[in-house]
């Protein structure tokens, strides 16, 4: 029996991940895209569809929506899935903890899929550093590094604060009380008793990360380098097809790939 498509809504559709998510999406016969949002109104077709505002009527007939935007939109594109149950993969970045307990909230009601990094390899090199902090203990001092293009505009990326998070699970600590000094376009950088980030903003770049453990007599390196913007719209199409099926809650790459 064939299944059926699953009705996609892309916000942000101008937006470089917007753009690529339709690319994606039109490539992939499980989904059929219905409606594509903008922060302004648009009277130009894109992939055949006219793009409108943040709305009910956008996301009314929808299965999932998929948003890579700013918090300000991904949070008011929560509100209209919460309220018309709408399955959500938020691919956003830059959230404060406000704003992360927000959704945390929200999750309660509907299915949320949320990860700073959509990239399969990146989820697996998450998990690494959380085993690798674990092994070495406290006698390692540990440093993130990442580059991205230069239009990315937060710092450090929601990929570093990922791994972050890796590292402080991997000691059992709270991530935001080990959190040192944040550094941009750094041609070196300190390690410190937290963790220090260096971020850079140049060219092209579409996302390099590393994890960096040093004893002061042995440095453990961990990184991982992206080559194309479709391996994030993919990994975010492969979430959206395994959130189809899930109950209300917040989920994760990880949940997705099945590490314990």
């Amino acid at each position: 029996m064939k299944s059926r498509k699953i009705k996609l809504t892309i916000t942000g559709c101008l937006g470089r991940m917007g753009q690529q998510l339709i690319k994606s999406a039109n490539k992939d016969n499980r989904f059929k895209i219905i409606s594509l949002t903008e922060n302004k109104i648009l009277k130009k077709k894109i992939s055949g569809l006219l793009p409108s505002l943040n709305g009910e009527e956008a996301f009314k007939k929808t299965d999932v929506i998929i948003d890579f935007t700013i918090p300000k939109c991904t949070l008011e594109v929560l509100r209209f899935a919460v309220k018309q149950k709408k399955r959500l993969i938020i691919g956003t970045t830059g959230f404060s903890k406000k704003e992360e307990n927000i959704i945390k909230n929200f999750s309660k009601k509907i299915p949320i899929l949320k990860a700073g990094n959509m990239s399969l390899g990146i989820n697996l090199l998450m998990y690494l550093t959380e085993i690798t902090s674990k092994s070495l203990g406290n006698n390692f001092k540990s440093k993130i590094f990442e580059a991205h293009h230069k239009f990315k505009k937060d710092h450090p990326s929601g990929t570093a604060m990922m791994l972050g998070e890796g590292i402080a699970t991997g000691k059992n600590k709270n991530l935001y009380k080990i959190i040192g000094k944040k550094y941009l376009n750094k041609n070196n950088f300190p390690y410190g008793q937290k963790i220090n980030f260096n971020s850079v903003r140049k060219g092209k770049i579409i996302g390099e990360h590393e994890v960096l453990f040093s004893s002061g007599k042995e440095i453990i390196r961990l990184n991982h380098e992206a080559f194309d913007r479709a391996l994030y719209s993919e990994g975010a199409l492969t979430a959206a097809k395994w959130l189809i099926n899930k109950k209300p809650g917040l989920y994760s790459m990880r949940d997705l790939m099945n590490f314990k």
